[in-house]
């Protein structure tokens, strides 16, 4: 397998850079510009950390005024821009080149207006997942998205992903509620899109920019939707003897019109990581597991959990533990969120997260056990199980040219089974860099044009997040 390329970087831009970093110092103070090697090394790459590139330099705006001042300089100078949130992103969504300038949104870290009689709130855009419900759970509100790494993601990041998390299946994903954005063109212009109501006038530019992979602009502003707390919420653990048990409970409950707020699959090694880390009194004598939470007053927790434990029990359920407080509740939750953290206690993984339809779930991870046993490594499965986003880890060693080449080739053949089933190539993380060069496993190159002149309507020189989303030699000219 032949390993991600990047593009050679542009030797004119390289020879200008002590021009380029000069005219960016005109722009913004000291403390927002990183010109040093040593200082730039820190976003030379993000959670795919098997690729870096050491970017021209990068900048930290305070406002949208400074992300416009700078993307208007760097557009008229032709310097590539690629957007960074937290450096999160699983699939090398962040990632620089050598010829382009990193422009970051930590500094624009405030929540800027509550409004909870209209449920909305309006944040800066590198406010953390998790900082917006810290915000307003005091009086009884949080905000739905919640990927593992709400702790540190932003709502940048989250919207150029379309993220999602444990509780996205009753709740649903970033795109339900982003209700409005500020946004920064690639010229330095400033748009707003939406606003603070459902159903903005005019064209539904919001739909394009929540999973844009900072490909359309930089957004610094978002009015999100923010929901009232359930009366309570309670989780429940299922252990099975068979994987194919477990999946096949899954879709029955599904098929019996019960949405919990989350379901929640973890595989016999998944349990044994992140149990040896994370102590959650995880049952480690059976194959396959299941969180399901679902909430409301007691008396409706009672009732959908009666009927999810018969459902449960048809299925050859081996083990059945419901939470019996919150303390015992939030240590189930934090083994699962801690999840990837454990495994890279382990071993280096990359982390795939295709989707695959509920009814095909056993049979993806079939197959996707024997990809990667065929190729001498080992997988610990822990995904999305309500809506069918699967999450392998597979474990290599970093330091092995020759086994990342394996993990790389396994993961993706999973997604080419996902997308064979049915599914797609992406539940949550993004193309990227990761799934560039699968895009036509999923989508024609009718499809593909059509998408990348949406994107050059945007940006017509190509400078926002290049060598991302599409394959290297398939841009239309």
């Amino acid at each position: 397998m032949t390993a991600i390329a990047f593009p050679a970087p542009d030797p004119g831009i390289l020879a200008r850079r002590d021009a380029i970093v000069a005219g960016l110092a005109r722009l913004v103070p000291p403390e927002c510009l990183v010109v040093s090697e040593d200082e730039r090394r820190a976003f030379e790459t993000d959670a795919l950390t098997a690729y870096r590139r050491l970017p021209l330099a990068v900048v930290l705006p305070r406002s949208t005024e400074e992300v416009s001042a700078v993307l208007a300089f760097l557009h008229a100078e032709g310097v590539k821009v690629v957007p960074r949130g937290a450096g999160t992103s699983l699939s090398g969504g962040a990632i620089p080149q050598e010829d382009a300038v990193v422009v970051g949104v930590s500094k624009l870290n405030r929540i800027l207006e509550v409004d909870y009689a209209n449920r909305v709130a309006r944040v800066q855009a590198g406010v953390t997942n998790l900082g917006v419900t810290d915000a307003i759970m005091a009086d009884g509100f949080f905000y739905a998205p919640d990927p593992s790494s709400q702790l540190a993601c932003t709502i940048a990041g989250n919207i150029g992903m379309n993220s999602g998390g444990a509780h996205c299946l009753k709740h649903g994903v970033t795109t339900n509620h982003v209700l409005g954005v500020k946004m920064v063109l690639i010229d330095g212009a400033i748009v707003d899109f939406g606003g603070e109501h459902l159903d903005a006038g005019g064209y539904d530019f919001l739909g394009l920019v929540v999973g844009h992979e900072g490909q359309l602009g930089v957004v610094t502003e978002a009015t999100v939707r923010i929901l009232r707390a359930a009366e309570g919420a309670r989780p429940v653990l299922f252990g099975f003897d068979r994987g194919e048990d477990a999946g096949a409970c899954v879709a029955d409950i599904i098929g019996h019109g019960i949405v919990p707020v989350a379901m929640e699959y973890m595989d016999k090694l998944a349990i044994e990581i992140t149990e040896a880390f994370a102590h959650a009194g995880y049952p480690l004598d059976v194959e396959a597991m299941l969180i399901v939470e679902v909430e409301g007053s007691d008396a409706e927790i009672d009732a959908q959990l009666a009927r999810i434990v018969d459902i449960a029990k048809k299925h050859d359920v081996k083990t059945v533990r419901q939470s019996q407080s919150a303390m015992e509740a939030a240590l189930i939750w934090k083994g699962r969120k801690s999840a990837f953290g454990a495994t890279g206690r382990v071993a280096d993984y990359i982390c795939m997260d295709g989707t695959a339809p509920l009814g095909k779930l056993a049979y993806v991870l079939k197959r996707t056990d024997e990809i990667v046993k065929s190729r001498g490594l080992r997988v610990a499965n822990v995904f999305h199980a309500g809506d069918g986003n699967m999450h392998p880890l597979i474990m290599y060693n970093v330091n092995d040219p020759a086994e990342q080449a394996k993990a790389e080739d396994a993961g993706n053949e999973i997604l080419k089974v996902c997308v064979e089933a049915g599914g797609c190539l992406t539940g949550e993380h993004g193309v990227g860099i990761e799934k560039r060069d699968l895009m036509r496993v999923q989508f024609s190159q009718v499809d593909m044009d059509q998408q990348m002149r949406v994107r050059a309507a945007f940006d017509p020189k190509w400078l926002l997040n290049p060598a991302k989303v599409f394959p290297l030699d398939g841009r239309p000219a």
